[in-house]
């Protein structure tokens, strides 16, 4: 049968039938259990909602031959055992309100799902009562039976998919699976440090630890930071900045990494939901849109977030997955975590990771052969100029001795000397010891500023800074005057979607505030009459495919303003001191001293650090003195 006479073929008529418990149960698990790593969530997140407050996680083979969880929660009834191998039986709520959810589960899916599609062990013991066991193999379920154990709940899920073969094929690798398995544990971990936790590969029969997290103590924040540090390791915990912004029964908290830590794809993102892990489209936005021109192009940011709200503010039966929700004001939700970003990056100040003193030390070394030892160097030293009829702070001048004695070997490193080698000068004693990045001592190859701190040494790169300062006071400027608009002589009129217009004259108003002016023209077409006298020509049905796309996606546009900045930051750069240029101890220290009252700066407006620092017990190790 050819293509054509196929699809004018009339179907025939079949009757509706009534698919089997067993059927539907298999439906539904292609939803809930995707992969092992699904499975583990759901029944990690029903020993969660059972109050446990240890979980053991055990798998072979990746998840596919078995996955066993083992809480000490308050268990099951052995007369419910049955009951929660049902579809759609929860004990976490009674049906009446799908709006007013605590827990992790409420649809009653997971466990009769995993029953369908594998052979499941359930066994369990309230305190109190006899243990009991029952188990379901591909939907079969069998007699309750005695088990002897602890209070609390086992399952053991076996040979998964093994009544579903075809979806075998769709699972990657033993090592492939495992690793989804263990970030999945992590990200759970992370919203509950009072809980400890463990994941042991049991393949070839004897257990391999994965992973072990004791429960954690102290206060709520504490504990969330020392569950983070142990997760993300020391480079994010040193990076880190807390987070701790409410508005309007809203709050959000966590740690967000500086910009100086990032990573190149979005591997250390982790955002909850009333302790939800969730991959939310306006999450993922908001994040982007708070370390818009922090971060250059290709880097992500790291951040561990949580955000608490009432439950009748959020959705969380979206998907069967529950890994999406949707918020009742999404406005809030995003201009919340924007807005919290942004203040505590701006308090960080000229905080820089200390990731990039690690980074430093490594760049140096010991020269490894003998050769390279004795080879000669070439030192340049040059005084700045000493300028006629104006007097100069004493403390200013460089302080050096008449006719200093040459030193052992130095006289023949000279020889080497050529006059376009790179110089170096020093400045006298004095200056703010104590302050953060401390006092300006030299500049070397005309960029480089080093400064004395009380317990080391700051290297700063003083175009990087420049560009910085510069950057921000632009956008200081911008902030209170407003961004100029640039009238057309002849407007330009944009056709647009369906819908795109609409959305367009929701955000006119803030448009207008970018000088970007545009009214309705009828129908799905606007008309253009300013825009921002900063873009220069531009391309204007270009730029509202971009907003409108933003829009459409995100439910806000930072397509315009993005724009701006990019033209404020190519100003900045431009007009910023440039490498090359010498600069006396004053300026130098007046360098230092606005960085430490500026916003960002420990990183230009490409993203890269504008100074690294090297504490004084570093420095003596690459001596060996440690």
């Amino acid at each position: 049968m050819n293509a054509p006479d196929r699809y004018m073929k009339a179907p025939k008529p079949s009757p509706i039938r009534q698919l089997s418990d067993a059927a539907a149960n298999r439906i539904a698990a292609g939803e809930v259990v995707e992969r092992p790593a699904s499975a583990v969530k759901e029944l990690v997140e029903n020993a969660l909602d059972a109050g446990a407050r240890r979980v053991d996680v055990a798998y072979a083979h990746g998840g596919k031959g078995l996955i066993r969880v083992l809480d000490d929660g308050h268990g099951m009834a052995a007369a419910d055992l049955p009951l929660a191998l049902s579809r759609h039986a929860t004990s976490k709520i009674d049906g009446s309100d799908l709006l007013n959810i605590h827990t992790f589960g409420f649809r009653g899916e997971a466990l009769p799902s995993l029953g369908a599609v594998g052979r499941l062990t359930i066994a369990s013991r309230m305190a109190g009562m006899d243990g009991a066991q029952v188990m379901v193999d591909g939907g079969h379920l069998g007699a309750v039976e005695p088990a002897a154990m602890n209070p609390g709940t086992r399952v053991e899920l076996r040979d998964l998919f093994h009544a579903t073969p075809a979806r075998l094929k769709f699972l990657r690798s033993d090592r492939a699976e495992a690793q989804a398995i263990a970030e999945v544990l992590r990200r759970l971990a992370m919203a509950s440090p009072e809980v400890g936790f463990t994941l042991a590969d049991v393949t070839a029969g004897s257990e391999r630890q994965i992973l072990r997290l004791d429960a954690e103590q102290g206060t709520l924040f504490d504990a969330l930071e020392a569950r983070l540090a142990r997760l993300l390791g020391r480079d994010f915990a040193g990076s880190a900045i807390r987070i701790d912004a409410e508005r309007d029964s809203v709050r959000l908290t966590g740690q967000a990494a500086l910009p100086s830590y990032s990573r190149g794809a979005a591997v250390e993102q982790f955002l909850f939901v009333n302790g939800r892990p969730v991959r939310d489209k306006l999450l993922l936005g908001a994040l982007r849109a708070a370390y818009g021109d922090l971060l250059p192009r290709g880097r992500h940011p790291a951040v561990a977030l949580f955000i608490d709200c009432p439950p009748m503010l959020v959705d969380v039966n979206v998907h069967p997955a529950k890994a999406e929700v949707r918020f009742r004001d999404p406005g809030l939700v995003r201009g919340l975590v924007v807005s919290a970003l942004r203040h505590a990056l701006a308090e960080a100040g000229h905080r820089s990771a200390p990731v990039l003193s690690g980074a430093a030390l490594g760049s140096f070394r010991a020269e490894g052969s003998a050769a390279a030892v004795m080879a000669p160097r070439a030192y340049a030293w040059q005084p700045p100029a000493r300028p006629s009829g104006q007097a100069i702070s004493a403390s200013l001048q460089l302080q050096a001795p008449e006719n200093p004695a040459p030193a052992p070997g130095l006289s023949e490193a000279m020889e080497g000397f050529n006059g376009n080698a790179p110089s170096a000068r020093v400045e006298a004693q004095g200056g703010p010891l104590d302050a953060p990045l401390g006092a300006a001592r030299a500049q070397v190859h005309e960029n480089y500023i080093i400064a004395q701190t009380r317990d080391g040494m700051v290297i700063v790169d003083q175009h990087a800074a420049l560009e910085r300062l510069v950057y921000e006071r632009l956008k200081t400027q911008r902030a209170a005057n407003g961004v100029p608009a640039q009238a057309l002589l002849i407007p330009e009129i944009v056709t647009l979607k369906p819908g795109e217009a609409a959305l367009l004259a929701e955000q006119a108003e803030a448009l207008a505030d970018l000088g970007l002016v545009i009214e309705p023209f009828g129908g799905e077409a606007v008309a253009v009459r300013a825009t921002p006298a900063a873009l220069g020509t531009v391309d204007a049905a270009a730029l509202l495919r971009d907003i409108t796309d933003e829009l459409a996606d995100l439910g806000t546009s930072n397509a315009l303003e993005t724009r701006i900045d990019a033209v404020l930051s190519r100003m900045a750069c431009h007009g910023s001191v440039r490498s090359g240029r010498r600069m006396s101890g004053e300026e130098m220290n007046a360098l230092l001293r606005e960085m430490e009252a500026t916003p960002h700066s420990g990183q230009c407006n490409h993203g890269r650090p504008t100074w690294v620092a090297l504490s004084l017990a570093d420095i003596e190790r690459l001596f060996a003195r440690r």
